[in-house]
């Protein structure tokens, strides 16, 4: 891992991250949890904390501090299963995008959780977790990670998209991670995928996939087949 790259990929990051506060609601209360987030926190079931957050992230009426919630709710617990690795891990990531660069210091909780949900399962949610270290590893600046780099993370997300063809969400990822990178050619084919699949793209992730298609350059310039 290279530090000579890490200011690129920094800015990289930034863009990214900021891509992902468009369209968030009104701040709530700092450290408030909504009703959707407040039932699953009352069980301490980790993994509907993740599912509930990510619903709202989908019907864009989520806040940054509806994500710092979430987190802290779930970093208080315990558990020794993937699921709740998984969420954990998500669950930061997802407060990173809120942060951006100034929540650099959660990529490391990311990255250790991601890695445990994947030692403990690795098919849990056909490789949830495997996906989320790939993205992280591609977008994160090296300076902050332990394990893993970019070139890592890309073949990461490769092999997720063969292993697991019918989840769009590892083909919209590996797109992202080679534009990321400064590759478009090889990110049109998944691109290319996403786009005649696109109903099975959760909200969230098909707004992903029209910025990395306006990144590209638009439909046309994609030349799908």
């Amino acid at each position: 891992m290279g530090s000579s790259s890490d200011p690129p990929r920094a800015a990289r990051l930034a863009v990214a991250l900021a891509g992902a506060l468009a369209g968030l609601g009104a701040c709530s209360g700092a450290g408030l949890l909504r009703p959707e987030l407040q039932a699953p926190v009352d069980r301490q079931d980790a993994l509907a904390v993740h599912d509930a957050m990510e619903a709202l992230i989908d019907r864009e009426r989520d806040t940054p501090e509806d994500r710092r919630a979430a987190y802290e709710a779930v970093r208080r617990w315990r558990e020794p299963t993937a699921a709740y690795a998984y969420a954990r891990a998500a669950l930061a990531g997802r407060l990173v995008q809120a942060l951006g660069l100034a929540g650099a210091s959660y990529i490391e909780e990311i990255e250790r959780y991601g890695q445990q949900s994947a030692k403990l399962d690795p098919s849990f949610r056909d490789g949830a977790a495997k996906r989320t270290l790939g993205t992280m590893y591609v977008l994160a600046p090296a300076s902050l990670v332990k394990q893993g780099d970019s070139e890592q993370g890309l073949e990461m997300l490769e092999e997720l998209a063969a292993q697991h063809p019918a989840e769009m969400e590892n083909h919209l990822r590996l797109a992202e991670g080679y534009i990321a990178l400064g590759d478009p050619d090889p990110a049109r084919e998944p691109l290319c995928r996403c786009l005649a699949a696109q109903r099975r793209l959760r909200p969230d992730s098909r707004r992903l996939m029209h910025r990395l298609v306006r990144s590209g350059g638009g439909r046309a310039a994609l030349r799908c087949k």
